[in-house]
């Protein structure tokens, strides 16, 4: 048998002795924290505070730190499959995770690929000092919230959250939906539009806002279908003065980021991998008579349909598995044309399989399957929310693979022949 921490990759997939490391580490706290309250906030509704508590005590916040500012490094496709593992064991504190983690990968490495002038890069290394600092010697969690009920999300429109220039930094309105970690994140990554008299995509501003500023606040009931303790609730902004050193890049840059660097919005993807996995994994248990909380043991392998129902599982898995894997080895600033499609196709397949694979674990489990003691319903509604969730829904990748597949840049149907 795989080791548990290699599980998520497969058996024999190639890594270095750091990203085993950083797996075993996933692997161990996802086991020993993650799992065995993840049913708890789901019940609730409520924010894994304790879970943070324990991947802060394990240096998981500064995951995608770089090193050189006292984190643990990761680079893209480390990051992941880490994410993914946290997915295997809950699936609401990945995904909150992922947030937390994309600010640090948008202000470190995603950043050192862009292009901009000596002062702009001085100023960002400047400003991105005091990030990196307040998560590793203060432990702050980052938010990263982008949606707005528009089609600014998707990449389509200007955000309507704006930022207005005053005097030693910068005055916010507006507000974000779905906001993951709201009331507890520190600092909020909000992507906003700088005030002007044409507002435009290219004027896109993201700076962190303090979870306690003036202004700000957190509104709405929290009561969805899956994904509860993310608790994404409504941000509000109101005159909310912030300075201008909490900017995670310097004002411009991430319209270029957010056109040269596609891969970094399929990080939602892993959190669905780990649930996928999780469904598959639970199965086994159960049919070999090993699943947790079952009581006494009772087999249920030798059925033909059971082995059946596995062995379909089990290939719609390693399918997904395998796009994953190589999509973010694709992942690198101004990839090609098929890599983009691919990173479409892997985000597609991955938010529609894992909730595939979940329906097949309930129905061939049977009907203790629908039971809240046990997780396949909590990992049947978490995922169906993945083909949801901006800026790459389910859609909006078919129709972007659509589209990119038949039509070369700049190229429409009115072109002369």
């Amino acid at each position: 048998m795989p080791s548990p921490s290699r599980s998520i990759v497969g058996e024999h997939f190639p890594l270095t002795d750091e990203q085993q490391n950083l797996l075993s580490l996933a692997e161990q706290v996802g086991r020993e924290s993650l799992a065995p309250r993840a049913a708890r906030w789901d019940r609730e509704a409520s924010f894994p505070f304790e879970n943070y508590h324990d991947m802060r005590a394990a240096g998981l916040l500064g995951l995608c730190v770089p090193k050189s500012h006292g984190g643990l490094g990761a680079d893209y496709a480390t990051y992941m499959m880490v994410s993914a593992e946290l997915g295997r064991h809950c699936g609401a504190t990945a995904l909150t995770f992922n947030m937390h983690s994309c600010s640090m990968m948008w202000t470190g490495i995603l950043a050192d690929d862009l292009d901009m002038s000596d002062a702009q890069r001085a100023e960002h290394l400047r400003y991105r000092e005091h990030h990196f600092e307040r998560v590793v010697r203060d432990g702050a969690i980052y938010a990263q919230p982008f949606s707005e009920g528009s089609a600014a999300a998707a990449g389509k429109a200007p955000f309507g959250t704006t930022a207005t220039k005053v005097a030693g930094g910068w005055r916010i309105n507006g507000r974000k939906i779905f906001a993951s970690l709201s009331g507890a994140a520190n600092y909020y990554g909000v992507l906003c539009t700088e005030e002007s008299a044409a507002p435009s995509m290219r004027d896109t501003l993201y700076i962190a806002v303090p979870g306690d500023a003036p202004g700000l606040t957190v509104t709405g009931e929290w009561d969805p279908l899956g994904m509860r303790g993310t608790v994404s609730r409504t941000l509000i902004f109101k005159d909310v003065f912030v300075a201008d050193e909490l900017q995670l890049m310097p004002r411009g840059v991430y319209y270029q980021a957010a056109g040269r660097w596609p891969h970094m919005f399929m990080t939602l993807a892993p959190t669905y991998m780990g649930i996928a996995q999780a469904a598959y994994d639970f199965t086994v248990q159960y049919l070999r008579g090993e699943a947790p909380g079952m009581g006494a043991p009772v087999k249920r392998r030798m059925y033909p349909t059971k082995q059946i129902a596995v062995a379909q599982m089990h290939i719609m898995l390693e399918q997904t598995r395998a796009l994953f894997l190589r999509a973010i080895q694709d992942a690198r600033i101004d990839p090609g044309k098929q890599a983009r499609l691919r990173a479409y196709a892997a985000q597609y397949t991955i938010m529609e399989n894992a909730n595939a694979l979940c329906q097949l674990a309930i129905r061939t489990c049977g009907g203790q399957s629908m039971l809240k003691t046990l997780p396949l319903e909590r990992l049947y509604r978490d995922s169906r929310c993945g083909a949801l969730m901006l800026p790459w829904t389910a859609e909006l990748c078919l129709d972007r693979i659509g589209r990119e597949a038949l039509y070369e840049p700049g190229e429409s149907d009115d072109s002369p022949a």
